[in-house]
């Protein structure tokens, strides 16, 4: 044990079995496993690591859900997707099942350690810690493209997270809000589309704060990063995908569309919060489409436009279903 290092001895009568019998709970916020798991916040450290944070029980939960095979695995691979769980020392754990998810880990030797709050809120990037910190292995869609890969290698980026059944995709073009991308996502999830993709300039989808405002639909659906979106809208146009551009200014109004038009498989293109699409990206698209404005508000945040387009087109394409 290393000097200074502060320990309580582990309860026996905890419920929750752990990498040891007799371990103890990590009561130092300065221990190098705590900077460690602390460090995953920044980028570099979770290129380096390929590893990244799901915190909180609601995406812990699916984490630990897609790891154990409740969930399709598509992007990610069963088995393969926890690294490490952290809990806090009274936490019981009766939060939507996730006592049983992880006990279920912990029979797969996933190492999982109580900590005290102090040694939580290290870990945490969240302002107010929510009890669990899970660590998870990036997948091969989400590591980060190398500049100069083929044409190939950036069209086999997008070919393997979009099924050639796709019917709905969202593309996020330089979208940078960490909130944003997340409500994004979870549009895309709840909308029941087929992936999402984010091209070159976007916010990375494993900042914490992105991971958090998914709300789990991060382990839901393929996501890829680091796309071209020229290749993207070639492989989408290929799969027999129209590209809609949503743009404020577009030529179609979503709630007069043309009969059919919704219901098309439709990849939505979503830009940039300041700027917007740009004049390249809205000449991709078959057709560009403006959400209207019945109150006084000057424009919807990309997140928003981004629901209401994608639940347009998922609406049509349910009619009757």
């Amino acid at each position: 044990m290393s000097a200074g290092r502060e320990v309580r001895p582990a309860d026996p009568r905890d419920r929750m079995h752990t990498e040891r019998p007799d371990q103890d709970v990590m009561t130092n916020p300065r221990a190098d496993r705590v900077k460690r798991v602390a460090r995953l916040a920044g980028r570099s450290a979770r290129l380096r690591e390929g590893l990244f944070l799901a915190e909180g029980p609601q995406s812990s939960r699916e984490a630990l859900r897609l790891h154990l095979g409740e969930l399709p695995a598509r992007a990610w691979r069963h088995g393969s997707v926890v690294e490490s769980v952290y809990v806090s020392e009274s936490w019981d754990g009766h939060n939507d099942g996730l006592a049983a998810l992880v006990d279920q880990v912990v029979s797969l030797r996933v190492p999982v350690r109580r900590a005290s709050a102090e040694v939580l809120a290290a870990m945490s990037d969240a302002v107010s810690p929510q009890g669990i910190v899970t660590v998870c292995r990036v997948p091969q869609a989400l590591r980060s493209a190398d500049r100069h890969a083929s044409s190939d290698r950036l069209r086999e980026r997008v070919e393997n997270v979009v099924p050639e059944t796709a019917r709905l995709v969202a593309v996020l073009c330089r979208v940078q809000d960490p909130g944003n991308a997340g409500t994004i996502i979870r549009a895309a999830d709840a909308a029941g589309a087929d992936a999402v993709l984010l091209t070159g300039g976007s916010v990375d989808v494993l900042n914490p704060k992105t991971v958090r405002s998914t709300a789990g639909s991060l382990f839901h659906l393929p996501v890829a990063s680091g796309v071209d979106v020229e290749l993207a809208a070639q492989v989408l146009g290929e799969r027999g995908m129209q590209l809609l551009a949503a743009d404020g200014y577009g030529e179609v109004r979503l709630d007069r569309a043309p009969q059919g038009l919704l219901e098309a498989p439709s990849a939505w293109l979503f830009g940039n919060e300041a700027q917007g699409l740009d004049e390249a990206e809205r000449e991709l698209a078959t057709h560009r489409v403006a959400v209207p404005l019945y109150g006084a508000a000057e424009s919807l945040n990309v997140g928003t436009a981004a629901t209401v387009c994608l639940y347009g087109s998922a609406m049509a394409q349910h009619q009757g279903a």
